[in-house]
Formats: C-alpha cells, structure tokens, sequence
C-alpha cells in the first residue's frame, strides 16, 4: 500500500520491536482512542472489532502469552495502531464525517494481509477462555 503516513508507521513500528514498554504505551494509547470514536457510523463497528482483536494479539504476544510465527505481521499490526491514534494521517481524524476513512482502508488491508495469523489467534482465546 502506498501511503506516506503508513509508511513512516511501519519505520516506527519496526523500531519499536524489542521495546516492551514502547508497545505497551501504544496499546494504551490505542484503548484511549477506541473509547472516544463514535463507532455507530456504518462501518464503524466492524473496524472496532478489528482494531481491538489486534491490539488483544499484540498484547498477547507482548506479554509471552502468544507467540507471533511473524515479526513482518507484528509490525504491520502495529503499524496499523499507530497510524489509527495519530490524529493527523492521511486524512486527517479531526474531519468529522470522514476522518476515519484513511484509518478503515489501513486497517482492512493490514487485517486482510494479516488474516491467517488473525484467525489463529481468535481460535487460541477461545479454546484459551474456554479453559478458564
């Protein structure tokens, strides 16, 4: 995907591998931002759903309980969180109405580049919860 603002993520993204407290600023960061989106606009709901199951992945994998096969796919999920707290991307979040349509374009890409390791992960915190 070409995308200047994505990119720079992806820089961001890759320097922050072997940085736990980093990451887990961002995961912060990015529970913040989940809670103040108005996610009832068409859409929206689906990206919450994928925004939270890939933050729950990168906590997961930064807290030893799930192992990632793939640093690319890492990065890429982080990426996208980044790109989705900044405020000002591509288009930038304060553009009521649309600003969160550059953020919904990253996030299904990188979901759908990412969607075996996804699914795997969905299937480990069920049989993971269900153990519980």
């Amino acid at each position: 995907m070409q995308n200047s603002f994505f990119n720079m993520a992806l820089k961001q993204a890759a320097r922050l591998m072997g940085k736990p407290g980093r990451v887990a600023r961002i995961l912060a960061e990015l529970v913040v931002k989940i809670s103040r989106v108005d996610w009832s606009t068409e859409g929206r709901p689906n990206l919450k759903a994928q925004i939270s199951l890939i933050g729950r992945l990168i906590k997961a994998n930064l807290t030893g309980t799930y192992k990632l096969k793939s640093t690319r796919v890492l990065v890429g999920l982080l990426a996208a969180c980044i790109y989705f707290i900044n405020p000002f991307d591509l288009v930038p979040d304060l553009l009521v109405g649309i600003g969160l349509v550059d953020d919904m374009a990253i996030i299904a890409w990188v979901f759908s580049s990412a969607a075996t390791e996804l699914k795997a992960f969905e299937e480990w915190e069920k049989v993971t919860s269900a153990s519980l």
